[in-house]
């Protein structure tokens, strides 16, 4: 980005915030709640840039007289003001990469809420365990960000394993950092129930899919097939005596949304429709995507959740992200939610490619 193109953007921010200050100060739109919180979003996104503008002012100024300096300098003072004017270069070059990293497009899906959908794969028991085990992982990623999670809906089987189980996150930035865990995960490890101490290798399937509200997804009541029934699992004298279960069939497209988990049809009908809204406006999605696949390829090749993205060793307590050239040897730490060792790589990567001109997601 050329310099008076840093500068042109830079003044557009600097002119933006000051818009924004004066909308929000403005008493008549006190009543206005919602264009008040969009305002405020708008403007902790741009603080930032704002911020790092002025130290990149500072650090122009401070770079100018460090030159101006050593343009007078004599034998004995000209290293230390050499030093000076390398650091000030250095400070200036670092806070421009940060601007520019700052101004990049946003995805318009970063500042979303998501539901994450973690599936078992192949390798039966051991696949649902792996799979109770990854949406754990995410909770407790959430609960280290400080994020709020819930969960939508479970299928669990007889010995704490999930066949599928569905958590909706909600915080800032959600959708910007578990974007990249859409995927195949793998682990290698020997099952509780292996006698002869083998590794099995097994397999879950995460989605990540962005809320949608009604206006982006309109859903007509004749298109749904929706049927109650009674609970199953844990959960007591309630289980099989109301049918507060909900299963929802959306007929066009086939989608099969079902939630149980709690004891009032209401909420349960309430959280299968959250889901289902998100799922197809996922299907909205990748049918936007596939019509400019060429200009998306993130990261390592096209992003279909088919693909393998990361391997969970056990046995040598190994982490591999397999888009990128990274191994961490500390599993337990990341399946307690110490995820931003893996994911802050791939924002990075994600990033780079995207200054160099990539379309990434």
């Amino acid at each position: 980005m050329p310099d008076d193109d840093l500068h042109t953007r830079l003044t557009a921010v600097r002119d933006r915030l000051a818009e924004i200050d004066r909308a929000v100060s403005d008493p008549a739109r006190v009543g206005d709640q919602e264009r008040l919180r969009d305002l405020l979003r708008e403007r902790a996104r741009l603080a930032p840039t704002q911020e790092r503008a002025l130290q990149r002012e500072a650090a122009r100024a401070d770079l100018e007289a460090a030159r101006a300096m050593l343009a007078e300098a004599d034998a004995d003072s000209r290293a230390w003001i050499v030093a000076e004017v390398t650091g000030a270069e250095q400070r200036l070059a670092a806070l421009e990469g940060e601007i520019r990293v700052l101004l990049l497009p946003k995805d318009p899906r970063d500042e979303r809420n998501v539901i994450v959908e973690v599936r078992a794969g192949a390798g039966g028991e051991e696949a649902a365990l792996f799979a109770a085990d990854l949406a754990r992982m995410y909770a407790k990623y959430a609960e280290r960000r400080g994020w709020k999670t819930e969960v939508l809906s479970g299928n669990e089987t007889g010995i704490g394993g999930f066949k599928e189980v569905s958590l909706g996150v909600e915080g800032d930035g959600v959708y910007s950092r578990l974007r990249y865990e859409s995927g195949v995960h793998r682990v290698q490890r020997v099952p509780e129930t292996e006698a002869n101490g083998r590794i099995h290798t097994s397999t879950a399937t995460v989605a990540v899919l962005t809320e949608a509200d009604e206006v982006e997804v309109a859903i007509r009541p004749e298109d749904l097939e929706v049927d109650t029934y009674r609970a199953s699992g844990a959960g007591g004298q309630h289980i099989n005596r109301t049918e507060s279960a909900i299963r929802i069939t959306h007929k066009p497209t086939g989608l099969i949304v079902t939630c149980q988990d709690e004891r009032s049809q209401l909420k349960n009908r309430a959280k299968a429709m959250k889901v289902l809204r998100a799922r197809l406006y996922d299907l909205q999605l990748q049918a936007r995507d596939r019509e400019i696949a060429s200009e998306r390829r993130a990261l390592v090749g096209s992003g279909e959740r088919s693909e393998r993205i990361r391997t969970y060793n056990f046995a040598q307590n190994r982490v591999s992200e397999e888009r990128i050239d990274l191994t961490v040897y500390h599993l337990r730490d990341i399946l307690e939610g110490a995820l931003d060792e893996v994911i802050d790589p791939l924002v990075a990567l994600d990033q780079a490619r995207r200054l160099r001109g990539a379309d990434l997601q």
